[in-house]
């Protein structure tokens, strides 16, 4: 089993039980389980106008996670991807429905306007005043007769509970969501499908692929595109939006379809915010996961137009933890750097040898750094080439603006560039080395001695020293070993970090948290990258 469920035929009513087990006493359920799975606001008076969604399950927090005050009243769930049967739609209406009459919100899939339009009818021959809306904002087959229901759904239901909260009418209530639901337009891409309780998982899309246009029952896509960035992936989607958008304003909302991680969202919103529709978009739902499809690796953008009065629906306050709230798109803020954090200010000067070498190291870096990844996910987190690497560029695009004819002045700006461009410890620790060098050099130390400065600075600092796998083990005996030349100090580095191989217990570092057996065999990745470059310099006979 590779989910955390304990079968698949209880995973649905033990999701339920959980969701109303942390809602704090506002969420219950009818008493119907298993085959009567509907969610209930426990404050319901049937005073105001109920809204009622729901459909097959492992769409959550779709839709009895949005169950609550100023959203749904209530919820009915389905089995995994399946419709809910009719004494369960008709349970829920009955459950929530008043005076004021209820609003049924449905997906526009097959099972669903059977069962929900059977139970209206039998609820309206119980005197009970229904109304019926189905949302079909799909645009993946823009000659489908019979669109899907996608995330759209949720900017129907926030509306029509927000209207609902205020006491509004049932045609009010109506003739708002119709409205928001006929202008929703949505499409999604992912990059793998989801995986069903259960059933064996369908690999379908192929590495360097996505798929657009996909369902959120797993249904297979319009068509598989090529994928390289999250700035493509954007942009096949907004060229579909971006023809039935017109030229008035448009909220997005931006849906997790459940596997993608938070930083992943992050970029896509990002992109988003600088896409073709962009200019067209005032105000974002999200990112967050809303309508899922359990794990897909993707993400879909519904686009509808919205009023100032749309807009403040969707922004109005609910009980929901689940929506994200409704807010402006904008550019990016930025505010001044503090006092004492701005550049200091360094000469340049060219130095055609120092920038050869410096040239020389970077190159080393970049070359490594699917290695050096690589051997640091034996150890570590596996972002040491990449953190290297980062700082090669870094320095790389710094070289012209470096005092490069100034020793001193050189470390101290290469400390001051690794602070902010390096991640982590190792940019730290290296920013330290480098400043304690400069400051060294400046008082008139030999290269050696100024070096060895800063690696005694980055051991105080640090805590490391040679012996507790770190790259101090192959730059503190390389160091030692300059005075005899630069192939001796490579000989040292790697004779050093070979050894951290057999040093089964670090005391520093992320490594130290890691156990013997996995570190047995495996060279500290700072240490190798050290050896690498004096190896690098030793090779080229630059120094």
């Amino acid at each position: 089993m590779t989910q955390f469920i304990n079968s698949r035929e209880d995973a649905v009513t033990d999701a339920i039980d959980g969701l109303i087990r942390a809602s704090g006493g506002a969420l219950a359920r009818l008493d119907g389980f298993p085959h009567i799975k509907v969610v209930v606001r426990n404050d319901w008076d049937k005073s105001k106008v109920a809204i009622v969604c729901g459909g097959g399950s492992g769409h959550e927090p779709s839709h009895a996670g949005f169950v609550g005050k100023g959203l749904l009243t209530a919820a009915v769930c389905g089995d995994i991807f399946a419709s809910p049967s009719v004494d369960a739609v008709l349970a829920g209406i009955l459950a929530v429905t008043g005076d004021a009459g209820c609003l049924l919100v449905l997906k526009n899939y097959t099972g669903d306007r059977l069962n929900f339009g059977l139970a209206a009818e039998r609820a309206r021959a119980m005197g009970r005043k229904v109304n019926m809306l189905i949302v079909g904002d799909d645009i993946a087959l823009p000659d489908l007769a019979q669109p899907r229901g996608l995330a759209g759904t949720l900017l129907v239901n926030k509306v029509a509970g927000a209207l609902a909260e205020s006491g509004a009418s049932l045609d009010t209530v109506t003739a708002a969501a119709q409205k928001i639901s006929d202008g929703a337009r949505t499409i999604g891409v992912s990059l793998d499908t989801c995986t069903i309780p259960g059933t064996p998982k369908e690999d379908r899309i192929p590495n360097g692929r996505a798929e657009l246009g996909l369902g959120i029952h797993n249904e297979p896509g319009v068509e598989q595109i090529d994928y390289a960035t999250a700035d493509g992936a954007m942009q096949a989607v907004t060229d579909k939006l971006a023809p039935l958008m017109g030229d008035t304003p448009h909220v997005a909302l931006l849906n997790n379809l459940g596997g993608a991680s938070e930083l992943e969202m992050s970029i896509l919103a990002n992109a988003l915010g600088q896409s073709s529709i962009a200019g067209k978009v005032s105000a974002i739902v999200g990112p967050a996961p809303l309508m899922t499809s359990i794990d897909m690796r993707g993400f879909s953008v519904t686009v509808c137009p919205a009023t100032d009065e749309d807009i403040a629906h969707l922004a109005a306050p609910c009980g929901p933890a689940a929506w994200p709230g409704c807010v402006g798109l904008g550019a990016p803020v930025t505010q001044p750097m503090p006092d004492g954090l701005a550049m200091l200010d360094f000469t340049p000067s060219a130095d055609p040898q120092v920038a050869k070498i410096m040239g020389l190291i970077c190159d080393t870096f970049l070359a490594a750094e699917a290695e050096l990844n690589t051997l640091d996910a034996k150890s570590g987190d596996g972002d040491t080439g990449s953190t290297l690497a980062a700082a090669a560029r870094g320095l790389m695009d710094a070289s012209d603006r470096l005092p490069q004819a100034d020793t001193a002045q050189l470390f101290g700006a290469v400390g001051q560039e690794l602070g902010q461009i390096m991640g982590g410890s190792s940019g730290i620790l290296l920013a330290i080395f480098f400043t304690a060098a400069g400051e060294a050099a400046g008082q008139g130390a030999s290269l050696q001695d100024a070096l060895q400065a800063g690696l005694a600075r980055m051991k105080s600092v640090g805590g490391a020293a040679v012996g507790d796998r770190t790259m101090i083990d192959a730059l503190d005996p390389a160091l030692a070993a300059m005075d005899q030349g630069i192939a001796a100090a490579a000989r040292a580095a790697r004779a050093g970090a070979d050894s951290t191989a057999d040093i089964v217990q670090a005391k520093a570092g992320r490594a130290s948290y890691v156990n013997a057996a996995q570190l047995k065999g495996h060279r500290d990745p700072g240490a190798h990258a050290v050896a690498l470059m004096f190896e690098a310099l030793a090779q080229s006979s630059q120094l």
